[in-house]
């Protein structure tokens, strides 16, 4: 039997002007089996690869000869303003991470790191971002969050709201939990109880 195939996780590019560690990086990110992986020496070339197939995730490196890390990292953002951008440097200090965090950078990796360091930092990213999800899965997630959140704000326990909703408290807490999607009518019921329009709900959740 064929082996199956490991899902993709992330889309990551790579930026350092090393080629020894650029490779390295590539290399222990591909073996990984669960990463998409592209590597570049230059930002032009970074830029170029974004241009052609957008990455979820930038490895950016912040010391590159004349070419300076945050001045990359500014570009990166204003065009492409919702990536995911993990920083690595050589040289670290706690300036340069508050500059960098600043303009919402995802973490910060100071070499040398291990291996381990850079596989959570990644599952981190994964996590937070909600990539390797579908958009289905992003969307239970999502609408789940705001209904639990909703609930705590009135101070309501799960059964006051399947009293409220006529659902039972299990159904309520799967939806809760991004277990599964309501039916309309659930859903319905949900807002009527909340005192709000379905599309409220919906445009709280930023999906």
């Amino acid at each position: 039997m064929p082996e199956a195939t490991q899902e993709i996780l992330a889309d990551i590019a790579i930026l350092d002007d090393d080629l020894d560690f650029r490779n390295y990086l590539e290399d222990f990110l591909k073996d990984e089996g669960t990463y998409a992986v592209r590597a570049f020496a230059t930002p032009q070339e970074l830029f170029e690869g974004c241009e052609e197939r957008l990455p979820q995730i930038v490895l950016l490196d912040m010391k590159m000869g004349d070419v300076t890390g945050d001045r990359v990292l500014e570009q990166l953002l204003a065009r492409w303003p919702g990536l995911c951008v993990i920083i690595i440097t050589g040289y670290p200090s706690l300036e340069d991470m508050r500059a960098t965090f600043k303009l919402k950078v995802f973490d910060y990796l100071a070499k040398p790191f291990s291996l381990a360091q850079l596989r959570q930092v990644l599952k981190n990213a994964v996590g937070a971002f909600g990539l390797g999800r579908t958009a289905q899965d992003r969307l239970r997630e999502r609408l789940g969050h705001s209904i639990k959140m909703l609930r705590v704000a009135r101070d309501w326990s799960l059964k006051d709201l399947a009293t409220q909703t006529r659902l039972s408290v299990s159904q309520i807490s799967a939806i809760e939990r991004g277990a599964n999607l309501p039916s309309i009518e659930s859903f319905l019921a949900i807002a009527k109880a909340f005192d709000k329009k379905p599309s409220e709900i919906l445009a709280s959740i930023d999906f």
